[in-house]
């Protein structure tokens, strides 16, 4: 590999295991994961834009939640099913610059688009009657905009300090994808400010939206003690239900991977990690929203009756 960071540098994908005996099997559950991933979210978009009763706000979230998670998995999770069936997982500097910025852009936004969700639950439970006013067209594509902006800034800083470095001989990236973590261990230049930015952006990125996610359900489960009524709160509770699952799965596991210092996270540990925010939630966060939500179940009813009956 070329000492400099030219387009003519490769890098090797090590891929998630080195176990010949695993690689079929591996290739088959992930190719099933990523088939589950694709059929979920684009259903989910479908569902949405067919039924006008779910043209309110909260589907309008899930709508760009679904083209999130459709989007980020596509970007890692053909690259790694290729890592299982070849012998050498290459790819171009170029590309895994790329890769490194749509999955990061992603997954940022991702972020961003739960706690805008969880500001919309606030204002259903806890504001009701102004909750059409206050969640209006305009506001939505506003909270849309910071979402995708935040994504966009988030991935450009931390790819910006990637093409900076200078990257050594040994080529071979212990990770199943183009990682910020693993990729610096490759530098032969100073990794401190790829460091700072790490733990100031990821920092951002995942303490924004907590903290807001945080006061919006500490809101929210104030206004359902205050609900007589055992139907009422029943209700209240099933409609965070699935939102803050999916908030645990996703924030937990990104957490985990990019809050803690390298030295303490063995990188099998930190793909481990990232098999659940990069393969795993994007798989459930559908089936979570659709399983455990009546509105959604009587759409996708009415749609396959239409689909049959026609």
């Amino acid at each position: 590999m070329v000492a400099e960071n030219s387009s003519e540098t490769e890098f090797i994908l090590a891929g998630l295991t080195s176990q010949p005996e695993l690689q079929i099997p591996f290739f088959f559950l992930f190719l099933g994961f990523y088939m589950v991933t694709v059929v979920g979210n684009l259903g989910l978009i479908t569902l949405i834009g067919l039924n006008s009763h779910l043209h309110t706000p909260m589907y309008f979230f899930l709508y760009n939640l679904s083209f999130i998670d459709f989007c980020y998995s596509t970007v890692i999770t053909p690259k790694m099913l290729m890592s299982f069936v070849s012998k050498k997982n290459i790819i171009s500097y170029a590309g895994c610059m790329t890769q490194l910025f749509f999955f990061l852009f992603f997954v940022i936004s991702e972020s961003f688009i739960l706690s805008a969700m969880a500001c919309d639950r606030y204002v259903a439970i806890c504001k009701p009657l102004v909750y059409m006013a206050t969640m209006s067209p305009q506001i939505c594509l506003l909270l849309l905009l910071g979402v995708y902006v935040m994504g966009f800034v988030g991935a450009m800083a931390h790819t910006a300090c990637m093409v900076r470095l200078t990257f050594c001989a040994n080529n071979l990236v212990d990770h199943y994808m183009c990682d910020i973590l693993p990729l610096l261990e490759l530098s032969c230049t100073s990794t401190y400010v790829n460091e700072l930015v790490v733990f100031i952006v990821v920092g951002i990125d995942i303490g924004v939206p907590t903290v807001t996610i945080f006061i919006s359900y500490a809101l929210i489960l104030s206004s359902i003690l205050h609900i007589h009524s055992t139907e009422g709160r029943s209700k209240a509770f099933s409609t965070c239900s699935s939102h803050i699952i999916a908030v645990s799965l996703f924030f937990g596991s990104g957490a985990f991977m990019y809050l803690k210092p390298s030295s303490l996270l063995p990188m099998n540990q930190g793909k481990v990690s990232s098999l659940f925010y990069t393969i795993v939630v994007p798989m459930l966060n559908p089936l979570i929203y659709s399983l455990r939500n009546k509105d959604v179940k009587s759409a996708l009813k009415k749609t396959l009756s239409k689909i049959l009956f026609s």
